[in-house]
């Protein structure tokens, strides 16, 4: 399998595919990306120590080996990023070159969409067919198929995505299915053997083992989650895997790898079960997950800073901003403002704020300890709503079900930098949408020439809407034209 070169990368681990041929490109962030409530009554997170004790690895990987499933999706992409050499022709000898090893190429007007198919992995957690896997996995397929290690395969239901920690649900129509034991990953050491099994590059349930590396690892561009970082063999195809314990427990969902070659180098993301338990609870009640949110920007502490604000060592978060209207503006939080503490944890780095906030619920109000001009204070901040990233299981017709898009009206502080009176920014993208090219942080200017100021005003021109719109966005301060085929 061809394979970009992404020098010093986090790359997808999921395996992706174009129709017309396969060889494939490796297309992830600059970081390439590599719990649930079970229905059958079993307990989100069990015991860190089973009763039998720990058990080999073969034993686990015949335990719990067929209830690790493979995951392959069938979705549709337009090039939209990277324009085309001047005019070439479908008959142009370097037009197939092109549409085989560069997927970000613009095809000529008039060329169809590209086929794309990707390869993962995922565990049942729940006997009438719950499975955990990775959002990027599955976000934005048109298909997506499961199948076991007994040979069956099934077409499965997406119940939710949430793209903010990279984990999603899906549910297949099936009974009395093997699953895995969920742990709980709070007592992960570093040192620590672990046991991976997935799908790297199609070989379905391959076994790898490893150590824990560290635990709490945060990553760049990830906000929710404190990784377990490990040294097993991770590659493309593994997203959305189950993490044993030497117990046979199910301690993470392997994600991300580290990678100047698209390949395994020895280190290896994983979410914790117990930040995927919390998902999964919530995408199955509700199809979506909500987050607590403060309005700030904050950053580590280092030792020069740490001097500089009067700190007795390098920890806590220094907030660089604070929105105007936000949560934190109105308990009177200032830039320069150093935490310490939240309700009574310890806030050893930024990363650790930030996860105890999302976890919170809205309207909860929370206590920070923190150092104002080199004097400790105390100030209770009543939580706000953050965003939403997650995508669910929509009501046919809705504005996600049929443009594929979450979107919200533009904030003050958006129309004051933007120059626009209204508008809204999408903050999620599938379907329609995201093959049409349109992105996260795109703003909806209007709908088939009608100006848009609400969801639900989208929703209801959406709705009436024939199979060929246009949307009037706003990007990188330019107004485009984007036609979408709702057909």
């Amino acid at each position: 399998m061809l394979q970009c070169r992404l020098p010093r990368a986090m790359l997808c681990v999921t395996v992706l595919a174009a129709a017309a041929g396969s060889s494939s490109c490796m297309q992830g962030k600059t970081l390439a990306r590599t719990n649930v409530l079970p229905s059958s009554g079993q307990p989100a997170v069990s015991p860190v120590v089973a009763a039998t004790g720990p058990l080999d690895f073969p034993t686990i990987v015949e335990r719990y080996g067929p209830a690790v499933v493979n995951i392959s999706v069938t979705s549709t992409e337009q090039g939209s990023s990277v324009r085309a050499p001047e005019k070439i022709e479908p008959t142009d000898p370097f037009f197939q070159f092109f549409k085989r090893f560069a997927p970000d190429f613009q095809w000529p007007e008039g060329t169809p969409p590209r086929v794309m198919r990707g390869i993962g992995s995922g565990f049942i957690v729940s006997p009438d067919g719950l499975i955990l896997t990775n959002a990027h996995v599955v976000n934005g397929a048109k298909e997506v198929n499961v199948k076991l290690t007994d040979r069956r395969e099934f077409k499965a239901k997406v119940v939710g995505v949430d793209t903010g920690s990279d984990v999603a649900l899906l549910r297949i129509n099936a009974k009395g299915l093997p699953t895995v034991l969920l742990g709980d990953s709070s007592h992960v050491r570093a040192g620590q053997p672990v046991l991976a099994i997935g799908s790297p590059y199609g070989f379905a349930n391959t076994a790898t083992a490893g150590i824990v590396s560290a635990v709490a690892r945060t990553l760049p561009e990830e906000n929710y989650v404190a990784f377990i970082q490990t040294d097993v063999a991770v590659n493309p195809g593994n997203s959305g895997g189950p993490l044993f314990d030497r117990y046979g427990q199910v301690i993470g969902i392997n994600a991300q790898i580290y990678t100047e070659t698209g390949g395994y180098q020895g280190l290896s993301f994983a979410i914790p079960i117990n930040v995927a338990t919390n998902i999964e609870s919530q995408l199955l009640a509700h199809g979506k997950v909500t987050r607590g949110r403060l309005g700030i920007n904050i950053q580590d502490v280092d030792q020069g800073l740490a001097r500089s604000f009067g700190l007795t060592g390098p920890a806590g978060a220094l907030i660089d901003s604070v929105e105007p209207d936000s949560p934190a503006a109105a308990s009177g939080l200032k830039p320069g403002d150093v935490v310490t503490r939240i309700d009574n944890e310890k806030v050893e780095q930024s990363a650790d704020l930030a996860a105890y906030i999302s976890d919170l619920k809205p309207g909860t109000r929370t206590t920070l300890q923190l150092v104002r001009n080199h004097e400790p204070m105390t100030v209770t901040v009543k939580v706000g709503t953050l965003a939403s990233h997650s995508t669910g299981q929509q009501e046919e017709g809705s504005v996600t079900g049929r443009l594929g898009l979450d979107v919200r009206p533009l904030n003050e502080t958006e129309r004051r930098d933007s120059g626009l009176s209204n508008g809204l920014v999408v903050e999620g993208v599938n379907g329609a949408s995201a093959r049409a090219g349109i992105e996260p942080g795109d703003i909806i200017l209007s709908f088939n020439g009608t100006p848009v100021t609400s969801d639900g005003q989208l929703r209801s021109l959406a709705a009436g809407a024939g199979d060929q719109v246009a949307l009037l966005i706003w990007r990188d301060n330019t107004r485009i034209f984007v036609p979408i085929d709702l057909g």
